[in-house]
């Protein structure tokens, strides 16, 4: 009697493409596929750009493209503002100095301070 029966065939156990494992004949599944490379050409882009066409094709995501096009432009519009309240505080700082010097020498008796104070030596 058991030679009427079909013979055995090897199963085999095969991971499937979403991760998962299952009983199946190897020689009747789909040949896996080798997924293909991607490659990206960045020509003669500016560097503010070049950093964003490499997030891009990265998939690094929007956030990165954000960063480069928002704080790139806010960072120099803090640093302008830094430099420019620095060069007012120095301005002030001159125009007092000058009017306490002139006030004391025109307070000052005796005339010319500066005159009186070489002499003296």
């Amino acid at each position: 009697m058991d030679q009427h029966l079909p013979a055995p065939q090897a199963v085999t156990v095969v991971r499937l493409p979403d991760g998962t494992y299952t009983y199946a004949d190897a020689t009747h599944l789909p040949a896996p596929q080798v997924p293909q490379q991607i490659v990206q050409h960045i020509h003669q882009a500016p560097p503010d750009r070049t950093v964003q066409r490499v997030a891009l094709g990265s998939g690094v995501g929007a956030g990165a493209i954000a960063a480069g096009v928002y704080f790139g432009p806010l960072l120099i519009g803090a640093l302008t503002a830094i430099a420019a309240n620095l060069a007012f505080l120095a301005f002030i700082a001159l125009v007092l100095g000058w009017s306490v010097v002139t006030v004391v020498r025109a307070i000052a008796p005796g005339g010319d301070t500066a005159r009186r104070g070489r002499n003296a030596r």
